[in-house]
C-alpha cells in the first residue's frame, strides 16, 4: 500500500510538472500601448491606412489593418476609436456606395465584421455612447454644388455586441463632429445648419430643441471643468457651452480671414487647446500655409500673431498619458508623410515616418 501511494503521488507530481512546463503566458497583442496614426490617404486613390507607433519607439508598424487581414481598408480613413474591446474604423470611399465601417479586435486589428452601404454613407466621426454602443455621424448621400448635402445627415447607432445597426437618428444636413457628455451626445454640422443637436444616449432620441449657436458649429472637446468647447465657422469663434443649462457662456474670436482654424487638440490636463491656423497663399500658387497656436480655457482672448509652433500641420493629437504632442506633416497626398513629437512646452523630441496624410491620432 505504501508503495502504491508513493507511486500515485509521484505520478501526480510528474503531471503537475509537465502541465507547468507546457503552460505559457498569453501572447501579448502587437499593438498594446502607443499611438495609432490615422492616415487619411489621397481621397481619389482610396489608400487610407493606420500606423502604430509605440511610445518608446521611432520604428512604426505601417498599414496594420492590411497586415492583420491581408486586405487594405480601400478608402479614405476618417476616424477610429475603441469601445468595450472592439475597434471601429470609419472608411470613406470615393465611389458612391462603397463606404464602410470596419469593426476589429483591439490590439490585433483582426476583422470581426464590416458594415456597409446603404447603412453607411460618408461616415465622419465615431464615439462611445454606452455599453457596447457606438454613435457614428454620417453625411448621407451627397449631391453637387449648392446641393452638395443632398440628403439629411444621420447618426448611425451600432450595437457592438451583435455587430449590427440598431437605428439611424436623422439630423440636419452635414452631420459631422460629435462629443458625448454624460448621457447626452452633441452633434455638429457642416451643411449650413445653425443647431448643435443634442441626443439622449439612453433612449437614442433627439432632445428638442437643439442649441442655436451659429452656422456650421462643431463640438471639439470637454475641458477640465466639464464645459464643452465648439468651433463656429460662421463667426470664427470658439464657444464654451454649459451642457447642463444648454447656454453658451463664453465666446472667443479665433482665426479670421484669410486664416481658418482646424486640427484642434486638448492638453493632458484639459486646460489648454492647440490648433492649426491655415490659409492658401494666392501669391504662391495657392499653396497651403499656416502656424500652430494654443490658448488656455480661462484666457480672455486667443492670440492671433504669436504662434506656439511656427509651422503648418495636417493633424494634432495629445497623448493623455504623457502630454506629448503629436503633429502630422503631409508634404503631398502622393507621398508618405511623417509625425513630429513635441514636449508639452513645445520642445522638439523627434520625427517619425508615417503614411499618406497623417491627420488624426488615437492613443491607448
Amino acid at each position: 500500500m505504501t508503495n502504491q501511494l508513493t507511486n500515485v503521488l509521484a505520478a501526480s507530481l510528474l503531471a503537475v510538472g509537465l502541465w507547468s512546463c507546457n503552460t505559457t503566458e498569453p501572447t501579448p497583442s502587437p499593438y498594446e500601448s502607443g499611438a495609432y496614426i490615422l492616415n487619411s490617404g489621397n481621397f481619389t486613390d482610396n489608400n487610407g491606412s493606420i500606423t502604430f507607433l509605440a511610445r518608446s519607439s521611432t520604428n512604426p508598424a505601417t498599414d496594420i489593418f492590411n497586415a492583420a487581414n491581408a486586405r487594405t481598408l480601400t478608402g479614405g480613413l476618417q476616424d477610429y476609436t475603441e469601445i468595450d474591446g472592439k475597434g471601429i474604423i470609419l472608411v470613406d470611399n470615393s465611389t458612391a456606395g462603397q463606404d464602410k465601417v470596419e469593426i476589429v479586435e483591439i490590439g490585433t486589428f483582426k476583422s470581426l465584421t464590416t458594415l456597409k452601404a446603404p447603412d453607411v454613407e460618408n461616415p465622419r466621426y465615431v464615439v462611445r455612447a454606452g455599453l457596447n454602443k457606438a454613435y457614428i455621424t454620417c453625411w448621407g448621400a451627397t449631391g453637387s454644388g449648392a446641393n452638395f448635402f443632398a440628403s439629411p445627415g444621420y447618426v448611425l447607432v451600432v450595437n457592438l455586441a451583435s455587430r449590427t445597426v440598431s437605428k439611424k437618428i436623422t439630423l440636419p444636413k452635414g452631420a459631422n463632429r460629435i462629443t458625448v457628455v454624460g448621457s447626452e451626445a452633441f452633434v455638429g454640422s457642416d451643411g449650413g445648419d445653425r443647431t448643435l443637436t443634442v441626443i439622449n444616449t439612453e433612449t437614442d432620441e433627439l432632445k428638442q430643441p437643439g442649441i442655436d449657436v451659429g452656422v456650421n458649429t462643431n463640438p471639439i472637446d470637454v475641458d477640465a471643468n466639464g464645459r464643452l468647447w465648439a468651433y463656429v465657422q460662421e463667426t470664427n469663434e470658439m464657444i464654451r457651452v454649459n451642457t447642463a443649462s444648454k447656454v453658451v457662456d463664453k465666446r472667443l474670436k479665433v482665426g479670421g480671414s484669410p486664416k481658418t482654424p482646424g486640427s484642434f487638440a486638448l492638453s493632458q490636463d484639459k486646460k489648454t487647446f492647440y490648433f492649426v491656423n491655415s490659409f492658401y497663399d494666392a501669391a504662391d500658387n495657392y499653396r497651403q500655409k499656416g502656424e500652430t497656436y494654443r490658448f488656455g480655457i480661462d484666457d480672455a482672448s486667443i492670440p492671433a500673431t504669436s504662434p506656439f509652433i511656427g509651422r503648418l500641420f495636417s493633424g494634432l493629437g495629445v497623448d493623455p498619458q504623457t502630454g506629448i504632442i503629436y503633429a502630422g506633416v503631409t508634404p503631398s497626398y502622393k507621398q508618405a508623410g511623417y509625425v513630429i513629437r513635441y514636449q508639452p512646452g513645445g520642445a522638439l523630441i523627434d520625427s517619425v515616418r508615417a503614411e499618406i496624410g497623417p491627420s488624426r491620432f488615437f492613443f491607448r
